[in-house]
């Protein structure tokens, strides 16, 4: 069976555009630096005269693009994103890293006019989209792009939801705004994956916060140079380290994103400068945070090609690398009932990307064990899921788990793709199981349904939410390009 099986099944018990006389995309135009696998030595990034205008250019397409000009695919895929989105920040508000980082920050919010999903407390909304973004972060359940590793909808969601109660924000400006700030972010991500993300850098912290100030700028009315300022500021802020996986700072980086694109915009708004370079320029965000470089990427399609369409989400709360390997042991488990006493070996064959960002053979906490392939294997194998429980403090420990975590032996292979897998399970008395996932649920290949994602909304707001205004705000969500003011969303998603 392949990768299609768990997806027939209810899987929440489980788990060239003309703009200011430039063409974007047109032959010639911007000269590709330094692309990926270029033989080119790092100590030598081509020349800062080599690359487009990007920050001008990106500038311009962010305070000039229309809502009408944006196709409906990619409306209705930025909807899901927010839905989905939503849903996690409520499931993961009743996190230790939430918990800690509200207790940390409350004697010092002074009077809040922001809301936290599945919280009662209020802050402002720089802190707010802080505390947003690792409410939305710390399951590792929000959407990704396997392009770029990128989880977009965390950063701008969690800038833009605190700003919608501090300015007037409609639903179908919020939608548009949200809509050009994934795009940004995801279009920096392409310009410097893989080698920025090889050096050590979480994407998702260090690129969207352009994505945060973008989307920010747009609700304020930044003119051009104004935007050109906040995606500056966004550069010399832009931050986040890999080694950070496994803690809660890792959901503390998209907090940060959210936080500092806030800020970047609200500072250019009144007239606070920053380089008109900060992204192509010699010493710029590129030439200092990737060793290989596409600045074709930036710019190509830009306003016909969107990034949101690229975007998958998780059925499972951990590293998406993992989720290949989650839906084949589940289906072993559902046809097989293996008994752990009974197992001899485990193997796993996957992408090489699969060791190096979930290679944890021995985690001691539930938020280390999101990035190990070895209690993914185990756990879900044992149990036949592989829902928040079975990432918890609880679930590390448990002596089942531990005895066929030390069964799992994983090789890596390029020519695996990162959303597929082959598995193959070894009974004691010689019978041998084997799976072939092609591609995991939740990829574009495989994806969630509209019905599946509002089935992982429902249980992670079940025991947080109140039902009644669980259906409400799901009908809010659904319909948000419709709603006078998109502060109602963050009103509901709130205890009171």
């Amino acid at each position: 069976m392949g990768s299609k099986g768990i997806s027939r099944r209810r899987f929440m018990g489980r788990s060239g555009t003309t703009l200011a006389g430039v063409v974007f995309g047109a032959p010639g135009l911007i000269a590709a630096s330094t692309p990926t696998g270029s033989s080119v030595p790092a100590s030598a990034p081509p020349p800062a005269e080599a690359a487009p205008a990007a920050t001008r250019i990106l500038a311009e397409w962010a305070v000039t693009v229309r809502p009408e000009d944006v196709p409906a695919s990619a409306r209705r895929e930025a909807l899901r994103s927010i839905l989905n989105w939503t849903g996690v920040a409520i499931g993961g508000s009743t996190e230790p890293a939430v918990h800690n980082a509200v207790a940390a920050l409350q004697p010092y919010a002074g009077g809040g006019k922001a809301n936290l999903f599945g919280r009662r407390e209020r802050f402002d909304p720089l802190r707010a989209a802080l505390l947003a973004g690792i409410s939305s972060h710390v399951l590792d359940f929000d959407d990704a792009d396997l392009t770029n590793l990128i989880h977009p909808a965390g950063p701008v969601a969690s800038a833009l939801f605190p700003l919608s109660q501090d300015r007037h924000i409609s639903g179908a400006d919020f939608l548009h705004a949200f809509i050009v700030g994934t795009e940004v972010e995801d279009r920096l991500g392409n310009t410097i994956y893989p080698s920025h993300y090889d050096m050590g850098w979480h994407i998702t912290g260090t690129c969207g916060v352009f994505g945060a100030a973008a989307a920010c700028g747009r609700i304020l009315g930044l003119n051009r140079e104004q935007m050109m300022w906040a995606l500056g500021l966004a550069a010399t802020q832009a931050s986040g380290l890999k080694i950070m996986f496994g803690t809660m700072a890792k959901s503390f980086h998209p907090g940060q994103a959210a936080e500092d694109g806030l800020l970047a915009a609200l500072l250019s708004a009144k007239g606070f400068t920053a380089s008109e370079q900060a992204i192509e320029g010699k010493e710029g965000y590129v030439y200092a945070a990737s060793t290989h470089h596409d600045y074709t990427s930036l710019t190509r399609g830009l306003g016909t090609n969107y990034s949101i369409l690229h975007n998958g989400y998780k059925p499972f709360p951990c590293g998406i690398v993992l989720h290949s390997i989650l839906d084949g042991m589940i289906q072993h488990h559902d046809e097989k009932h293996p008994a752990p006493a009974d197992i001899k070996s485990i193997s796993i064959r996957a992408n090489p990307l699969v060791l190096q960002l979930t290679g944890k053979k021995t985690p001691q906490t539930g938020l280390e064990a999101k990035f190990s392939v070895y209690h993914a294997a185990a756990i879900s194998l044992l149990r036949g899921r592989a829902g928040v429980k079975e990432f918890s403090d609880e679930a590390v420990k448990d002596p089942d788990v531990l005895h066929l975590r030390s069964l799992v032996q994983v090789d890596t292979d390029p020519s695996v793709r990162s959303d597929e897998a082959y598995l193959k399970v070894t009974m004691k008395d010689g019978t041998v199981l084997t799976k072939h996932i092609e591609h995991a649920l939740g990829t574009l290949e495989n994806p969630m349904t509209d019905k599946q994602l509002e089935d992982k909304f429902r249980n992670l707001a079940e025991g947080i939410l109140p039902p009644q205004r669980v259906n409400v705000l799901l009908s809010q969500l659904q319909h948000l390009p419709e709603l006078p003011s998109a502060a109602v969303i963050s009103e509901n998603g709130s205890l009171r």
